[in-house]
């Protein structure tokens, strides 16, 4: 039982990690992509944004595992 919490606990530490403003507007971006390209309707200008916006999350994450940069932005 006890190995059982503890594993819930990390996955709430986990979810809290997640919630951040960059992580929650990289998940709502990532459905809009979603939406509309199953509906049919991806533009040039929003395949353009999640590009951007998706190498900057990516490129932010690798440089903090490299051990440079901070999370002020």
């Amino acid at each position: 039982m006890s190995a059982f919490l503890e594993g819930l606990g990390l996955i709430f530490k986990k979810f809290a990690s997640l919630i951040n403003v960059k992580s929650l507007v990289t998940i709502a971006l990532t459905v809009a992509f979603i939406v509309q390209t199953c509906r049919g309707a991806l533009d040039k200008e929003m395949m353009t944004i999640y590009s951007m916006v998706m190498t900057f999350y990516f490129m932010n994450q690798a440089g903090k595992q490299a051990g440079g940069g901070d999370d002020t932005q």
